[in-house]
């Protein structure tokens, strides 16, 4: 009997995972038997990614198609040579989102502003926009936006990505409201503090993650491998009844 969590037969497009957390969620629905497609600006490394998993996996495991999150037309490519690689996609994850701006609100820039709202709320907009139809004729989808723990708190540095993580929230139950008819399931992650390139600043100082560890109730900043495991919940059959939520995943952070 096939576990809940399998995803053999599965074809997964994955923004942001040439590293960090989307390269572990990459790498971990690879193990549970998904074909991945690896996204990310930069070719180089998602050609690493991609190769790596199929080494490991075997041919045609894993793709690699670069795109850029602020560009509509390159992430049309993604999704078109998605399909025209593996056929279809059953499990969109965006993961992929920036953050150009560190300090208070009262002084970011409208460019700054606007960059952060648009990568990381309507990039997440179009991409399932792309991906909807196709789910929507097999009675079959599963959409994981990859928010934090942000859009539950204010922040003096990161306040507008705070914001732009808390409309990912609403973004999942307005669509999982209009593809939910559809067996199409939408959900959002919320990770804590997650020691990557991208959150470097919150944690690379050591005086600052030892202050957290110890507000932290598990008492460690936690890993790219520990979100993973959320992402593939929610895209199997194991979340099969789950939509429009939001998990968080931060060691227990939030309660404190």
């Amino acid at each position: 009997m096939a576990s809940l969590f399998d995803l053999t037969g599965k074809v997964a497009l994955i923004t942001g995972s040439s590293r960090g957390i989307g390269k572990s969620i990459a790498e971990e629905m690879a193990e549970q038997g998904a074909k991945v497609v690896i996204s990310s600006r930069k070719p180089g490394p998602c050609q690493e990614v991609a190769e790596a998993l199929n080494e490991k996996h075997g041919a045609g495991t894993a793709i690699s198609v670069p795109a850029n999150i602020s560009s509509k037309d390159e992430l049309q490519h993604l999704v078109d040579e998605t399909r025209a690689s593996f056929g279809k996609i059953d499990i969109l994850v965006c993961n992929a989102a920036s953050n150009p701006y560190y300090g208070p609100m009262e002084e970011i820039g409208d460019e700054q502003f606007e960059k952060i709202l648009s990568n990381n709320i309507i990039s997440n907009h179009w991409l399932i926009q792309m991906v909807a139809p196709e789910m929507k004729e097999r009675k079959d989808g599963a959409i994981v936006i990859i928010s934090s723990i942000g859009g539950l708190k204010g922040s003096p540095v990161i306040g507008a990505y705070n914001i732009s993580k808390a409309a990912d929230f609403q973004l999942a139950r307005n669509y999982a409201i209009e593809l939910g008819p559809h067996n199409i399931r939408v959900n959002c992650v919320a990770p804590g503090l997650i020691k990557t390139d991208f959150a470097k600043a919150l944690w690379e100082n050591p005086e600052n993650a030892a202050r957290i560890e110890k507000g932290t109730p598990m008492r460690r900043i936690g890993d790219p491998v520990d979100i993973a495991g959320a992402a593939i919940f929610l895209a199997s059959d194991a979340g099969k009844y789950m939509a429009g939520q939001m998990i968080v995943v931060d060691g227990g952070s939030v309660i404190v």
